[in-house]
């Protein structure tokens, strides 16, 4: 049995609705969720953890949040979600053990942090990586579709109220769907690509089975891999070992009329290869909901270009995203508190 006596002070420092906070302290008991929803930034729309920038504290109110922040023994996100903010608070309270960021990618902003490595040490950091697999799983799916049955030419012809001679769309169930990263997001998509019937190859570097997927493809072997598949999903996160993953070699490699699709970190694809990769046909289309750098300056072709879908990096954004993250601090809490491995911890290396 778990011990009751063993109390943990979670202070939230983002903005989490009552409602939630509530769930959490009925899912982990033993949990002192400590909150203030007058010293957080107010939500403009769901999961807005940082809140609307335009909410100034006071300096008596900036004071008195700090004094929340610092006393904690675990943190609900980094502070308004600014690394400044978990620098100073981890300099500032040697009893933290614990942050938990609210962002899949959590681990850049730690890494932003610039902490050193005995506050490194100290402190364990996991992300709700996995929690939005689902809704990014759905786009990628979406992507690929709008690809393979040419969604561009059908909006270009309905615009212009064009009724052409009939022409072949390609088949999911006919199709084989590369997924480079077989993480929470990863596994998510080949379930549902795999439920349409379409083959699933995966990039591993474990070699670990995951449920749908025909084949395992080694990292080292990506560039042999993308000749032989008609799309390649990117579900990576943002590393230096990631950057520029897909690049001009592996472009240049793919099977001509190749679908893209991008739900993990835009820093994955080198946009100025995918963009020359678009204009000769080598890539068929892409759909991309990230981006090297955000927003997507104006400048930018993808843009304009007639084979891009573009989204502004929202395909992750649901409103039960509040409470799958709320479930997912309760849980990992728990397994604090009983000595369990958390989920999603950050390297401290790769920050990943």
């Amino acid at each position: 049995m778990p011990d009751t006596n063993n109390r943990l002070r979670a202070v939230v420092a983002v903005p989490l609705p009552e409602q939630l906070c509530r769930l959490v302290e009925d899912l982990e008991p033993r949990l002192e969720l400590v909150r203030d929803h007058a010293l957080v930034r107010p939500m403009r729309g769901p999961a807005d953890w940082s809140g609307d920038p335009a909410h100034v504290r006071t300096p008596a109110e900036q004071t008195e949040f700090d004094a929340m922040v610092d006393s904690a023994d675990v943190l609900f996100g980094i502070p308004d979600v600014e690394p400044a903010a978990l620098a100073r608070t981890a300099r500032a309270n040697p009893g933290l053990r614990w942050v938990m960021t609210t962002a899949a990618g959590g681990g850049s902003q730690v890494k932003a942090a610039g902490l050193d490595r005995e506050q490194l040490d100290r402190i364990a950091f996991t992300t709700s990586a996995g929690v939005h697999g689902g809704p990014l799983a759905e786009f990628a799916v979406f992507g690929v579709l709008a690809g393979a049955k040419h969604l561009p030419r059908l909006l270009d012809d309905q615009r212009a109220k064009v009724w052409p001679e009939r022409w072949e769309m390609r088949q999911l169930d006919e199709m084989t769907v590369l997924v480079v990263g077989l993480g929470g997001i990863g596994a998510e998509c080949a379930r549902r690509f795999s439920a349409l019937g379409a083959r699933i190859w995966g990039t591993t570097r474990s070699g670990a089975p995951v449920e749908g997927v025909d084949r395992l493809v080694p990292i080292e072997e990506l560039e042999a891999a993308v000749g032989l598949v008609d799309a390649i999903v990117t579900t990576l996160p943002g590393t230096e070992a990631t950057h520029h993953l897909v690049g001009e070699r592996i472009l240049r490699a793919v099977r001509p009329g190749v679908i893209v699709a991008n739900v993990g970190r835009g820093t994955v694809i080198d946009e100025a290869a995918l963009i020359t990769a678009l204009d000769d046909g080598r890539v068929g289309f892409a759909a991309l909901d990230v981006f090297e750098s955000e927003p997507l300056s104006v400048e930018s072709p993808l843009w304009s270009h007639p084979s891009v879908l573009v989204s502004p990096h929202t395909a992750a954004l649901s409103r039960k995203e509040e409470e799958r993250i709320a479930r997912r601090f309760a849980d990992d809490a728990s397994r604090f508190l009983d000595g369990l491995p958390m989920r999603s911890v950050v390297d401290t290396v790769e920050f990943y």
